[in-house]
């Protein structure tokens, strides 16, 4: 690549993760469930803060909490930023880059896909790395319930944040963002619903990137059945929280183990990781 192309490239990473701004790191607050046994006056004093809460957001205010911003931890993803486009960081793009590249330069075929988007960021990022190579023949697909996360299906699924409006994000939103960076078009598809119900049937034929941000048991396991036999030997499988989310690392084990597949699975920055597929599956 040019040195125009990499400039781009960083300055993109910068403004997707919100890296260049301070007050990213701010944190939205939002009306919690109760935890654990409280008095009276402390339940009454929790339902009026949620009251209080959920009436500022119907009004559009939202009330943040002042948190200093630190690089190293949004460089690995360990922060939720106020604004930006997404929570991945700087090292698993910088990893998403590396993996792209790799399968581009191999021609490795199929296409991109990313199952939990949030505001877009990363699948953003992936069609970014499609036009600075000038390849016109893949697609990047943006899997999302475009609703926030499901409720659990049982309790070894992991927590339960299908309350949080901050993870709510809708498809329209999404597109937008794709648009703000000019990269909205025919080579970019959505699959909107609970992924139980939308990969079954996605018009998915080939894979060179699959990578996985559903958190959830359930969600990994779904993404997994439904298109782990699509990615290419020579592809790639990422995982947004393989060391960050106990259930999301079971469904990996446990789907392997099924399949009696193998991987290689390598570290990213302590809470992602990926391997390339090496077999059929």
């Amino acid at each position: 690549m040019s040195t125009h192309q990499d400039q781009y490239l960083d300055l993109l990473k910068k403004c997707l993760t919100a890296s260049i701004y301070e007050e990213s790191s701010w944190s939205i607050i939002e009306a919690t469930h109760e935890a654990g046994p409280k008095s009276p006056l402390q339940k009454l004093r929790h339902r009026l803060y949620a009251l209080i809460v959920k009436v500022l957001w119907r009004r559009a205010i939202i009330l943040v909490k002042l948190k200093p911003f630190s690089q190293e931890r949004r460089d690995k993803g360990l922060d939720w930023p106020c604004f930006g486009y997404t929570m991945t960081g700087r090292r698993r793009l910088d990893a998403l880059q590396a993996c792209i590249e790799d399968v581009l330069s191999k021609k490795v075929p199929g296409d991109f896909i990313e199952t939990g988007v949030w505001r877009g960021g990363t699948s953003i990022f992936m069609r970014a790395m499609l036009k600075v190579h000038d390849v016109g023949d893949r697609t990047v697909w943006a899997a999302d319930s475009f609703e926030g996360m499901p409720v659990p299906v049982s309790s070894s699924d992991g927590a339960d944040l299908h309350h949080l409006d901050y993870l709510r994000v809708s498809l329209e939103q999404v597109k937008a963002n794709f648009a703000r960076f000019d990269l909205l078009d025919d080579q970019v598809r959505f699959l909107k619903g609970w992924f139980c119900d939308s990969l079954p049937k996605a018009p998915v034929e080939k894979l060179a990137i699959l990578r996985l941000d559903g958190d959830m048991y359930s969600s990994t396991m779904d993404s997994l059945t439904n298109l782990y036999h699509k990615v290419s030997v020579g592809g790639y499988v990422i995982v947004d929280d393989y060391f960050s989310w106990e259930p999301c690392q079971r469904a990996v084990a446990d789907f392997l183990k099924s399949r009696k597949l193998t991987a290689a699975i390598k570290d990213i920055d302590g809470s992602a990781a990926y391997w390339q597929v090496e077999s059929p599956a």
